[in-house]
């Protein structure tokens, strides 16, 4: 698990290589990735954009960019988290996601970005 806390708000992240939906013989790799956004400031927030950079060991580089996550844009009160999962697909078996949460203090509706840290995705009999 990987770990990021700015401005109050703790990013964790899990991730598993999923054989079951990846397919190697199509250059196809599946990752799962389970977030959980915890609420340490003193302030509620609201999550309103999300911004990912994936990469993989191809020299392939992309970029996801839209509202909320998983069609919602949550609000969490200060000690609450809130947790979602996704998946990427890469076409190497080595890759890295990362990215960034816009958030917005309720209190005032000043925004501010909170880094999700860089986790790498490797299928596991690479690391043999």
């Amino acid at each position: 698990m990987v770990v990021e806390v700015t401005k109050g708000i703790k990013i964790s992240v899990q991730h598993q290589y999923r054989e079951d939906y990846s397919r190697p013989e199509s250059k196809h790799y599946f990752f799962s990735y389970l977030i959980t956004i915890e609420n340490i400031s003193d302030y509620s927030v609201k999550l309103l954009r999300r911004h990912w950079y994936i990469y993989d060991s191809a020299g392939f580089h992309s970029e996801v960019e839209g509202e909320g996550v998983v069609g919602e844009q949550p609000e969490i009160q200060p000690g609450e988290t809130y947790q979602y999962s996704s998946g990427c697909n890469l076409i190497t078996e080595i890759g890295s996601m990362q990215g960034t949460y816009l958030m917005q203090r309720m209190v005032d509706k000043q925004t501010f970005e909170v880094i999700i840290p860089n986790f790498q995705l490797i299928v596991p009999y690479r690391l043999n």
